[in-house]
């Protein structure tokens, strides 16, 4: 595969997986959306299925990783470290397209995001919003502006740095190691139905591990959507909760790098 079509493929498959992903947590939060208080397992499934599609549509160009952790994982087994560096830049710039991508789709149920809470504005201070306790949920109010971040990235339900870094470890440990397992089963590839399966095990993740994080097991899904976030012209939409952007970068990069040498030492 050519750096060229690499990229490419990451950047449509990545933008497909946050413009479906994304879509879901918008369509289950915002204000006048059909499919809104619909809950967490519809948040699941639409992750699950946002992976499929954009895993499919990418695979014939770069074998739809979608993810710099999958990509880390792939790497450390493989030893191939020369693509990389390409896998990530689409993999970064697709999820800002896609979070972009979904930011329009949902333009007038954001833009209807102006409610005052109480009779005075909601608008607050970015670092104050960052800090109050439902920060990122997202959770449905009939009086007041929803806190927007929790659409496009993940924020914890306690925040507990440690606690929050080992369920991102331990669930991206649970995406790749069987990810990479897939591998050893003839015809699985050639098939097609690894991607299926791909799919179906993060649905798996979000219903079992997901609680405690919003499960980003992706850096880039998290990291991307984040910095569009930040920008965006959504009204009253709360802080971008930056304090805790770290932890769903590195935890699954660690994951990624303890599952893939598990899988080494034990196949």
């Amino acid at each position: 595969m050519s750096n060229s079509d690499i990229f490419l493929g990451e950047v449509i498959g990545t933008a497909i997986l946050i413009l479906f992903g994304a879509g879901v947590v918008a369509a289950v939060l915002l204000r006048y959306s059909k499919a809104r208080a619909s809950g967490w397992i519809v948040i699941a499934f639409g992750w699950g299925f946002a992976v499929m599609a954009g895993a499919y549509t990418a695979a014939p160009l770069s074998g739809g990783h979608l993810n710099p952790a999958v990509t880390l994982g792939i790497a450390i087994d493989t030893d191939k470290w020369d693509k990389v560096w390409v896998y990530f830049l689409g993999e970064m710039t697709g999820a800002m397209l896609g979070a972009v991508l979904a930011y329009l789709v949902y333009l007038a149920q954001f833009n209807a995001n102006v409610h005052e809470r109480g009779g005075a504005t909601a608008a607050r201070d970015p670092e104050d919003a960052e800090n109050a306790e439902n920060v990122g949920r997202g959770k449905p109010s009939e009086d007041g502006p929803i806190e927007t971040i929790g659409i496009f990235s993940t924020m914890p339900e306690i925040r507990n740095p440690v606690a929050n870094l080992l369920t991102e470890i331990i669930a991206t440990m649970g995406l790749v190691l069987p990810l990479l397992a897939f591998g050893l089963t003839t015809g699985l590839g050639e098939s097609g139905t690894t991607v299926l399966l791909v799919g179906l095990l993060v649905v798996g993740i979000g219903l079992s591990l997901g609680g405690p994080t919003g499960y980003a097991i992706n850096p880039a899904r998290d990291l991307g959507p984040r910095i569009v976030h930040t920008f965006l012209p959504i009204p009253n939409k709360g802080g971008s909760g930056w304090s805790y952007a770290w932890i769903p970068v590195v935890g699954p990069m660690i994951g990624a790098a303890l599952a893939a040498l598990i899988f080494n030492a034990a196949f």
